[in-house]
């Protein structure tokens, strides 16, 4: 079913100079949506890289951009973390009228994403789908690895803090 919009999460910009491919799978998932009509714009969320100081939002605009993207796109500038994402975009999203999201990003990080969300109260402020960007960055073993490892972590910590449930 279409959307008003599709959110992006972000994801660390860049990978040994490079920007990262779990970042820019996630865009073009988003990219792929708005090209099937499936959402109207692109919100990008994602705040400043501690590791390289970047701006994920920026450098997933720009990606889009050089994708071939020039449909309506926003930034969420701010955010450090998939919680953040959520609740930073929200107001945004709001002002612009969207009643309707899709949220993107990797199929492991979803499970967590749906429970932020609904913990949130974001699901209930919209109306809302998800997307898993299929991406290259999980076929390396040591990106698997750190994913394995990073995930199941931010699950416990968001459980503590009393987020996911």
């Amino acid at each position: 079913m279409a959307a008003d919009a599709a959110l992006v999460l972000g994801n660390r910009a860049y990978l040994r100079g490079k920007p990262n491919p779990c970042l820019t799978g996630r865009v073009d998932e988003g990219v792929a949506l708005a090209r099937a009509g499936l959402a109207r714009e692109l919100l990008f969320s994602g705040g400043v890289d501690t590791e390289d100081g970047r701006i994920e939002a920026e450098v997933m605009e720009e990606h889009a951009r050089a994708v071939g993207h020039t449909g309506p796109m926003r930034q969420e500038r701010v955010s450090s973390s998939t919680r953040l994402n959520l609740a930073l975009s929200t107001p945004m999203l709001q002002a612009a009228g969207v009643r309707s999201v899709i949220v993107v990003s990797e199929p492991y990080h979803l499970w967590r994403v749906k429970r932020l969300a609904r913990n949130s109260g974001f699901d209930r402020a919209f109306d809302v789908q998800y997307a898993a960007a299929p991406s290259s960055c999980w076929r390396r073993w040591g990106m698997v690895f750190k994913g394995a490892l990073r995930e199941p972590l931010a699950v416990v910590n968001n459980a503590a803090h009393g987020y996911l449930f």
